[in-house]
């Protein structure tokens, strides 16, 4: 187990960057040809773990993926370039963000098709939460994505209590999870 009194070194934003592309294929589309959400959700996990990984160096778990926006489909045959960076790192968690464009492979055009925020926690062997390294923001826009961090986690610490609140409020067989009578 770490250390709690050693403090992590410090990273910068474009250490953690992190970037993918993938062909989409038959198999990763639905019946009109554009890429399955889920699949492009799951290129957006593995995007934002890797800028985790890098910020963190060490296990990472994704807590939520609390914002993705589908701008437009991606087609078959596109080639997809996901690009990630750490916008911001608390005690053990930090969010990422994802972008997403796609690219025709055949006329060259390049279009900005997603975007996503996601959260993920660094933890140990044993699966406890870890620290992580202070986050070095240098550019502008990285200090506006940095700041928008920290009211996005406000909000999802707000929204939290509020669902806790209202699971507290309301009896299980109301909850229409279940499928209870």
């Amino acid at each position: 187990m770490a250390d709690p009194k050693i403090k992590p070194a410090e990273r910068t934003v474009a250490s953690t960057q992190s970037e993918m592309t993938e062909i989409i294929l038959p198999n990763d589309t639905n019946t009109l040809g554009n890429l399955l959400g889920g699949r492009l959700m799951h290129f957006i996990d593995l995007t934002g773990a890797m800028a985790a990984y890098r910020h963190a160096r060490t296990n990472v778990v994704t807590a939520s993926m609390d914002h993705i926006d589908f701008i437009q489909p991606v087609r078959l045959g596109n080639l997809v370039t996901l690009k990630s960076s750490v916008n911001r790192a608390f005690t053990s968690s930090m969010e990422v963000g994802v972008k997403v464009w796609a690219e025709n492979s055949r006329t060259g055009d390049v279009a900005h098709v997603a975007s996503a925020y996601l959260v993920f926690v660094a933890v140990d062997e044993e699966g406890k939460p870890q620290a992580i390294p202070r986050l070095i923001v240098e550019t502008p826009n990285e200090q506006r994505r940095f700041g928008d961090a920290l009211l996005r986690r406000r909000y999802r610490e707000k929204e939290h209590a509020r669902r806790k609140e209202a699971r507290k409020a309301t009896p299980e067989r109301d909850d229409p999870t279940t499928n209870r009578e």
